[in-house]
């Protein structure tokens, strides 16, 4: 089993590199040269295919306490989202657990045209959507992700393992949703249909020189989606951070501008990815840095729609 083989099992897992540290010291310490020599014995006499099977068990059991513990953190997010408690307990990811901007949460909310109304709670009303598995409509969705994502491959069912080549966790991509929402998807399809250039380029890392452990690309857009979510203020009855309120002006002159935002969020982390030369453990620092710059662009006096964003352009490339 080689450092490759090692690196595409764990792009798809915890994208949260904080947790990354637990995973087992032998695998993290050998990942420049194989983890087991050509030989079908180790030291201790034991078969490779027992060691194998071992390392596989420690992997899975890992990773199962890891996304049960992040399930549960999005559900416990989404319920307090849909009962409009306007607080968000046990978020995703560790960095968005405070604000970027402190200040930017006093500010008073803004008087909306009836059109930014009519659209606020449209979006409202698509946040407040979880993915469900069970119905036939996100099933449709799932497969409309892989037509475009995959044009020239046969379509796999709802369970299989050819799903992890898109960047979800196992074979069953609807576990990815538990807790989170139908919007990410939307986005993910919204961006494969609008800028499939751009889109492909992504899902298959084509551009700059990859990191050795790479984020995987559909767990990564589900924290994109959610990240802006509360980056936008999106939880709150009206947005009251700078970023959120500047957002709603954008609203006005699109109703798309949420999913526009999404498409330029991941093409905007993706050359930041690159630019650090970041690895699969500093995920959160990119995609923290990336809010960062996305929450400067927005503030920009000029910019009247997502077209109008600087990293707007990265999309063009």
């Amino acid at each position: 089993m080689t450092s490759q083989t090692l690196r595409r099992r764990l792009h798809h897992g915890d994208i949260d590199g904080g947790r990354y540290d637990r995973f087992e010291a032998s695998g993290i310490d050998s990942l420049n040269e194989p983890l087991l020599g050509s030989r079908d014995q180790d030291l201790n006499g034991h078969g490779f295919g027992d060691v194998l099977d071992d390392e596989r068990n420690k992997e899975r059991m890992h990773w199962t306490r890891v996304f049960s513990n992040l399930i549960a953190q999005w559900a416990q997010w989404f319920a307090n989202f849909i009962t409009g408690s306007g607080s968000v307990v046990g978020w995703l990811l560790p960095f968005v657990s405070g604000s970027q901007n402190g200040a930017n949460n006093h500010l008073p909310p803004l008087l909306l045209s009836p059109l930014q109304e009519a659209r606020l709670k449209h979006l409202k009303q698509r946040l407040a959507v979880p993915f469900d598995g069970s119905f036939s409509e996100h099933q449709d969705a799932l497969r409309q992700l892989w037509r475009l994502a995959y044009p020239d491959r046969r379509l796999p069912s709802l369970k299989s393992e050819l799903w992890k080549e898109m960047g979800w966790q196992g074979s069953d991509p609807s576990t990815d949703f538990r807790g989170g929402g139908f919007i990410s998807l939307e986005n993910l399809i919204f961006f494969a249909k609008m800028y499939p250039e751009a889109f492909q380029n992504l899902l298959h890392k084509r551009d700059g020189d990859r990191s050795e452990w790479e984020y995987p690309f559909a767990v990564a857009g589900i924290n994109i989606s959610f990240m802006l979510v509360q980056m936008l203020d999106l939880q709150s009855g009206k947005p009251r951070t700078l970023a959120g309120q500047h957002f709603l002006e954008l609203l006005g002159e699109d109703e798309m501008a949420f999913d526009n935002l999404f498409c330029v969020a991941f093409k905007m982390l993706d050359v930041q990815w690159l630019v650090k030369r970041a690895s699969y453990m500093e995920f959160n620092d990119v995609l923290k840095s990336t809010r960062a710059q996305l929450e400067r662009e927005l503030a920009l006096e000029d910019v009247e729609s997502v077209r109008d964003l600087p990293a707007y352009n990265l999309l063009k490339r």
